[in-house]
């Protein structure tokens, strides 16, 4: 097999036929051998029926997968070890492909021999953004689009997204699979079920082992925003989660603290919350949102710091 599609699914059935169907639409010029994994990632909701019966009426070569440990990283190790492809493709329920997308994939793969290649990711909403989601931070909602040229990226300030990444199979063989401690778990309605980093953790690994990735323009997906995303309580958690993570991994022994917290947090979260002050009174809260998140960021930090004192 050359590719194996890999999609992780968890109570969100409804997405589902439409994902399929916008594989089944595929403009593809090679002769390409090409599967698609659903992982049922312990669904309680109609995803096995609605995967059988999707499977029953279409000419997709589909698998259904079960994967009972919750979280993203154990449903995609879970399709990573039920394929034997040359090329795995990582996609959401909630990306709908453009039809030239797998053909773009496969090309890059063969003509750069690359490690890993990322594509582009636009956001639709099923309703208007709130005016306090800039530009700057559509990337929080899965928006990614490094311009109209192919070309090498360095996996770290250029990086494939989740919700449209693929990767050659000695990859895994080299650095291993996605860390099962990282990742959404759930459904990602509640604070503790979006902790990401994953994907950044992946990457960086294959970064520091020599890992070349490509950028295919014509690798484009539509990713559906879901209303509790636009939601200011969803880009604070996420930036105090990420925060969290950042302190956790923090391995240094630092001499200067206070309260368990090393100091130089002190002054950034100061800076933060001083900006964030600022731009709402000169600028309006729909302005000052981005200030916020970084404020929240940091008290991430210094929770998980104190966190970690204490066990």
């Amino acid at each position: 097999m050359d590719i194996s599609i890999i999609i992780c699914s968890y109570n969100r059935s409804m997405n589902l036929p439409e994902c399929f169907s916008c594989l089944e639409n595929q403009e593809i010029t090679d002769p390409i051998q090409w599967e698609v994994l659903l992982v049922d990632n312990n669904s309680t909701d109609k995803t096995k029926d609605v995967t059988e019966n999707f499977i029953s009426k279409s000419t997709l070569n589909i698998r259904y997968l079960f994967e009972s440990q919750q979280g993203l990283s154990a449903a995609r190790n879970k399709g990573i070890s039920e394929s034997e492809s040359t090329y795995l493709i990582f996609i959401d329920d909630d990306i709908r492909v453009t039809q030239n997308w797998l053909q773009s994939i496969y090309s890059t793969f063969k003509q750069f021999d690359c490690d890993a290649v990322g594509g582009r990711i636009h956001i639709e909403s099923p309703e208007k953004l709130p005016k306090w989601i800039s530009p700057d931070m559509y990337g929080f909602l899965g928006h990614q689009d490094f311009g109209t040229s192919l070309h090498q990226i360095d996996g770290i300030k250029e990086s494939p997204f989740g919700g449209n990444m693929a990767i050659q199979r000695r990859v895994f063989n080299l650095i291993g699979n996605f860390d099962v401690n990282m990742g959404r778990k759930g459904e990602g309605f509640k604070k503790e079920e979006i902790f990401k980093g994953e994907e950044t953790d992946f990457f960086n690994r294959l970064v520091a082992a020599g890992g070349i990735f490509y950028y295919h323009p014509d690798a484009l997906v539509f990713h559906k925003i879901l209303p509790h995303q636009l939601k200011k309580g969803f880009f604070l958690s996420l930036h105090n989660n990420s925060g969290i993570l950042q302190a956790k991994s923090d391995t240094t022994t630092y001499k200067r603290q206070f309260l368990d917290v090393p100091l130089f947090i002190f002054p950034q979260l100061f800076r933060a919350f001083w900006r964030y002050l600022i731009t709402t009174l000169t600028k309006g809260p729909n302005q000052s949102m981005r200030q916020l998140m970084n404020v929240s960021y940091f008290l991430g930090m210094l929770s998980s710091y104190q966190a970690k004192h204490r066990t």
